[in-house]
């Protein structure tokens, strides 16, 4: 059997890896991939455009392709392979915009009564500095319409950093077109929760719950970054919590996929946050998160290729995972990321780590592994509780040494 899978990240060797332990005889391809995905498959480097892509998958009878990366998805990879005939993971593009698509997203939550912050929507920057001029709370989430990689929130605490952070979206063009519009939301104080599932065209499946740490500063400061680490489960989504969850979110968010026609094969990230009892919709991604992916397919008892298969059947599947374990992951990164950093330096202690761990950012030069992008590796550790996991992991971390090594010391916490 031949697999595709798309994207560059940690999350691509975290599915591949899932994929080969599960299916030991699975051809593996990757576009781009990274140094890690080298190990365990083959890179495709020599194709520049999605269409391409189709074409290669075609000519080499690709079996599946499951599609990691947001980008391709937007650029409409599924509708472009399923014109060919091919198998593939992922949204098409109209559904795609439940994540690219955040004034999109927000319209859909309002229709089916899915419970999400306050906002408005702005194409106009006097009028949303006259909106922030007047507005009582002063907490507010400013997010750029489209996508940013992850990092088109900005938040703010009084005025002036709101106004700040409309000139840096609307003026500055930080973001580029993404900024074209933005939506002014409520903030919620509270904690974020991302659940992961899995979608047939019929059922949603959750997945255990996670936490993933988005800033790139401890305690939760700093600017957004792709994420830093991540926990399973998550410790605050308890029984009620789920509940209201499924209430107001899961089930009126499946109500409105299968109404509206956007159904397909693939995955639906919920990004959450619990405030003062209740849950709350933020954002919907069309993919596997990064970096909850690789805290989840370690816990993952399930066979994963089973499960895909399952949901293009539309069969209502049961996951499996470990019993009573923890997983938290550790993002090593380059100093600078998310914004400007060097990279090239030789990864020292590489040799000593040990599973599971995966590649995010990291190539392999002559005998030595160096750095090639903002995130190098996100390391793993298993436990009976989050505290165990979160020592192991560390443990595994500190084997790591590259110059302008950085990572946060408060995962799990």
């Amino acid at each position: 059997m031949k697999i595709l899978i798309v994207g560059s990240g940690g999350r691509e060797h975290a599915i591949g890896k899932k994929l080969r332990k599960d299916y030991p005889p699975i051809s593996l391809y990757f576009y781009p991939g990274n140094g890690g995905t080298k190990l365990i498959g083959e890179n495709i480097d020599h194709i520049h455009s999605t269409l391409e892509l189709g074409f290669f998958a075609r000519k080499n009878r690709i079996d599946l392709t499951i599609v990691g990366s947001e980008i391709f998805l937007l650029d409409g990879i599924v509708d472009i392979f399923q014109n060919f005939g091919l198998k593939i993971l992922g949204p098409h593009y109209l559904a795609s915009k439940l994540e690219g698509d955040r004034i999109f997203a927000k319209s859909f939550m309002k229709k089916y009564g899915i419970r999400t912050p306050e906002y408005k929507i702005f194409s106009c920057y006097k009028t949303a500095i006259d909106f922030i001029e007047n507005k009582k709370n002063i907490s507010l989430a400013i997010k750029t319409n489209g996508l940013a990689s992850g990092k088109g929130v900005l938040l703010s605490h009084n005025k002036n950093e709101a106004k700040k952070a409309l000139k840096t979206i609307m003026i500055e063009k930080k973001f580029g077109e993404s900024g074209d519009k933005v939506i002014i939301e409520d903030f919620l104080k509270g904690k974020e929760v991302s659940i992961i599932s899995i979608f047939n065209g019929k059922y949603i499946i959750p997945f255990l719950s996670a936490k993933d740490y988005k800033k790139i500063g401890e305690n939760e400061i700093g600017i957004n970054t792709g994420g830093m680490g991540s926990i399973v489960p998550n410790p605050y989504m308890n029984h009620s919590i789920w509940k209201d969850f499924e209430k107001n979110i899961l089930n009126p968010t499946l109500v409105g996929l299968l109404s509206e026609k956007l159904t397909f094969f693939g995955f639906i990230y919920f990004g959450l946050i619990i405030s003062s009892g209740k849950i709350y919709l933020l954002e919907y991604n069309t993919r596997i998160g990064d970096p909850e992916a690789q805290s989840l397919f370690p816990l993952m008892e399930s066979n994963f290729l089973h499960m895909i298969h399952s949901s293009f059947l539309q069969q209502k599947i049961s996951i499996i995972w470990k019993n009573n374990k923890c997983s938290c992951c550790v993002v090593v990164s380059s100093k600078g990321y998310p914004e400007k950093y060097e990279i090239g330096k030789t990864i020292k202690g590489f040799n000593y780590l040990i599973e599971p761990f995966y590649i995010a950012g990291a190539d392999k030069k002559e005998k030595n592994w160096v750095t090639s992008s903002g995130r190098v590796l996100n390391i793993v550790g298993i436990g009976n509780s989050i505290e165990e996991a979160r020592y192991k992991a560390y443990e595994k971390v500190k084997k790591i040494h590259f110059d302008n090594i950085y990572y946060r010391n408060d995962i799990g916490l």
